[in-house]
C-alpha cells in the first residue's frame, strides 16, 4: 500500500471511530465542564433579567445538533424508557404556557413576559436533551465506568476549588442577584458560604447530594486500594464542602441518601458491615459539623430551647409592633435640621408610617426603635444590619436629603431565621396562589414571584420544587414531571432484580438514593431547575438507563418471562 493510501486509510479509520464515539466524548466533556466552569454570562437574552446565556449552553446546543444528525442517520435511537413521559410533560408545559397567555392571562401578551415564559420552557427542554444524549452515547458497558470516573474526578476538583475560595482567596462568581450575575468577580467574606464553581451555595450543596452518595457507593464497590483511597479522599473533601455551604436541607438529604445507601449495601455485605459503616459515617459527619461551618447553629434556630432563640424571643413582639418602621433621615452638608425634619415628616406621611427621629449632626441618629439597629437583635442568620433602602429626595426648598428605611423582619425570621421566613411568608404562598389559579395547568412559567400580573421580576424562585411545579404547570405538569423519575427508578430497580450483574445493583441503588436525596432537597430548593444540578442528574439518568438496557436478564428471569408470555397467548 502506498504512503498516501495508508494515510487516507488511517484518516478514514479515525473519522469512523470519531463518528462512533463523538456523543460519548461530548457527554464526558459536558459531565466535567458543566460543574467546573463558573456561571459566567456570554449574552443577555432579556434586558434586566437574571437568567443569561452561558458558554455551556452553546456546547449543549452543538451536542444536541450532533445527536439530531445521528438520529436522522439512524446511528442512535431516540426511543427510551422515558421518551413518552418526557414528551407528555413537555406537552403539559406547552399547554400551561398557552393557558397562561390566553386563559388565566397571568402572562401579559407583551414581548418581555412571553420571552420569559418560553425561556423557562426551553430550559426544561435543554435539561431533558442531556438525558437523550447520554442515553445514546453509551455503546459498551465498560464506557460507563470511564464516564463515572470523570464525574468522580470532577467532584474532587469542584470541592478543591471551594477550598481555595475559603482559604486562598480564589474568586467567586455568583448569580444570587442580578448585579452579581453579570459576571462580577467576588471574594468570600467572613460569614459567606462556600459555593465553589456554582452560582450559589444552595446549588453547590444540592449538587453534592448527587456527588457524595456516588463517591460512597463506588468506594464500597471497587477492589483496587488506590482507587478506593482516591474515592474516599474525594468524599471527605466533598463532605467538607457540604458543611461549608451550611445548607440544612441538603445536609438532611445527604444523611437520608447515605443512610439508605449503606442499608442497601448491608443486604449483600452483612449487617455488621453496615452497622460499622453507619457508625463511622455518622461520627465523621458529627466531627465535620463541629469544626466546619455553622450547621449546628442553623439547626439550633428551629428549636425553641436554642439559646439564640431565647435571646431573641423578647424582641419578637417588639418587632411585630414596629412592622411599620420609622424612617431615619440623615442631613447632608449645608442642610438645616429643620429642613430634614420637614422632608422626612412628609415622606413618612406619604408612606403611612410614623415620623422619624432625626439628629443634629451628620452622623446617623438613633431611631425610635433601637432594637432594630442593634446587631444582637437581628435574626439568627443575619449578620449585618443593612437598610432596606436609601431614598434620595428633596425638601420643598429643593435641597437634597437621604431617607434611610431600616429593614424590618417578620416573626418567622426571628424564630426560624431569614432563610425560612422568606419561604413561609412569601415564596410558598405565592406558589400556592399560582396553583389555585388553574389547578390543572398552573399559572405558567415565570409567574409565581409576581405580586401583580404585569410586574417584571428579575428572577424566579420558589425554593420548593414541588410547589413550583404545581404553581407553574399544575397537576398535569406535576404528575408528568415526577412521573419521569418514578419510571426511571422503577426501570432500574426492575432490571437490577432480573439481572445477576453486580454493578447493575450498585447503579440502581445509587440512582434510588440520589433521586431520594434530591427529592428531599427539593422541599427547600428548586433543585430540578438549578442548571448544574439538573444537567448532571439527567446525564446520570441517561447513562444508567442505557447501561441497564445492555445488561442481560438472568436465566431464571428469562424462563419466568417466557412462561408468562405463553400463558398470555393461551
Amino acid at each position: 500500500m502506498k504512503p498516501a493510501e495508508m494515510h487516507t486509510s488511517k484518516l478514514r479509520s479515525a473519522l469512523l471511530w470519531l463518528d462512533d464515539h463523538i456523543l460519548l466524548l461530548l457527554t464526558g466533556f459536558l459531565m466535567a465542564f458543566i460543574p467546573l466552569y463558573p456561571k459566567l454570562p456570554v449574552l443577555e437574552l432579556i434586558t434586566g433579567y437574571i437568567v443569561r446565556v452561558r458558554i455551556e449552553d452553546f456546547f449543549i446546543a452543538f451536542t444536541v445538533g450532533v445527536w439530531v444528525v445521528q438520529v436522522i442517520r439512524k446511528k442512535v435511537a431516540w426511543k427510551t424508557p422515558l421518551t413518552l413521559m418526557i414528551a407528555l410533560y413537555l406537552i403539559a408545559g406547552l399547554l400551561s404556557s398557552f393557558s397562561a397567555m390566553f386563559w388565566t392571562q397571568t402572562v401579559p401578551l407583551s414581548a418581555v413576559h412571553v420571552q420569559k415564559l418560553f425561556l423557562h420552557y426551553f430550559r426544561r427542554i435543554e435539561y431533558f436533551s442531556l438525558f437523550f444524549i447520554a442515553y445514546a452515547s453509551l455503546k459498551d458497558r465498560k464506557q460507563l465506568k470511564v464516564l463515572l470516573g470523570v464525574l468522580c474526578i470532577t467532584a474532587f476538583l469542584v470541592s478543591l476549588y471551594g477550598l481555595g475560595q475559603k482559604y486562598l482567596y480564589w474568586p467567586v462568581y455568583s448569580t444570587m442577584n442580578r448585579e452579581f450575575s453579570k459576571g462580577l468577580r467576588l471574594y468570600l467574606t467572613e460569614h459567606a458560604r462556600v459555593q465553589s464553581t456554582f452560582g450559589g451555595h444552595y446549588d453547590y450543596a444540592a449538587w453534592l447530594v448527587v456527588a457524595l452518595p456516588m463517591l460512597l457507593a463506588f468506594a464500597f464497590t471497587v477492589r483496587k486500594m488506590w482507587v478506593k483511597l482516591g474515592l474516599y479522599s474525594a468524599f471527605l473533601l466533598s463532605l467538607w464542602g457540604l458543611m461549608m455551604t451550611s445548607s440544612r436541607s441538603s445536609f438532611l438529604a445527604y444523611i437520608a441518601a447515605a443512610t439508605l445507601l449503606v442499608v442497601i449495601f448491608a443486604f449483600r455485605k452483612g449487617w455488621l458491615w453496615g452497622l460499622v459503616r453507619i457508625v463511622v459515617l455518622y461520627g465523621l459527619t458529627a466531627v465535620y459539623m463541629i469544626f466546619f461551618g455553622d450547621l449546628l447553629e442553623r439547626f439550633g434556630q428551629i428549636f425553641k430551647d436554642n439559646s439564640a432563640y431565647l435571646a431573641l424571643q423578647q424582641s419578637v413582639q417588639v418587632a411585630k409592633d414596629t412592622v411599620q418602621a420609622p424612617i431615619i433621615a440623615r442631613p447632608k452638608d449645608g442642610i438645616s435640621i429643620e429642613d430634614v425634619e420637614k422632608a422626612a415628616a412628609e415622606a413618612a406621611k406619604k408612606a403611612a408610617i410614623p415620623a422619624p427621629v432625626v439628629g443634629n449632626s451628620d452622623t446617623q441618629p438613633t431611631p425610635l426603635t433601637p432594637q432594630l439597629q442593634e446587631q444582637d437583635n437581628l435574626p439568627p442568620d443575619v449578620f449585618e444590619n443593612i437598610p432596606d433602602k436609601i431614598v434620595q429626595t428633596k425638601t420643598k426648598e429643593g435641597k437634597d436629603i437621604e431617607i434611610i428605611v431600616p429593614r424590618v423582619f417578620s416573626e418567622n425570621a426571628y424564630k426560624l431565621g431569614l432563610s425560612a421566613a422568606i419561604r413561609l411568608d412569601t415564596l410558598w404562598p405565592l406558589a400556592i396562589r399560582g396553583f389555585l389559579r388553574n389547578p390543572l395547568l398552573g399559572s405558567g412559567y415565570s409567574t409565581l414571584t409576581k405580586y401583580e400580573i404585569g410586574q417584571f421580576t428579575e428572577a424566579e424562585s420558589t425554593d420548593n420544587d414541588f410547589l413550583r411545579t404545581l404553581g407553574e404547570t399544575g397537576l398535569v405538569g406535576f404528575v408528568t414531571f415526577y412521573g419521569v423519575m418514578v419510571i426511571a427508578v422503577y426501570s432500574l430497580v426492575k432490571k437490577a432484580k432480573q439481572s445477576q450483574d453486580r454493578l447493575m445493583g450498585v447503579f440502581a441503588a445509587l440512582y434510588v438514593v440520589v433521586t431520594l436525596g434530591l427529592m428531599i432537597n427539593a422541599v427547600y430548593i428548586d433543585v430540578f431547575v438549578s442548571s448544574k444540578v439538573a444537567q448532571t442528574y439527567w446525564i446520570l439518568t441517561g447513562l444508567l438507563l442505557a447501561y441497564s438496557e445492555m445488561v442481560p436478564i438472568a436465566a431464571t428471569q428469562m424462563y419466568k418471562t417466557s412462561k408468562n408470555v405463553r400463558k398470555g397467548r393461551r
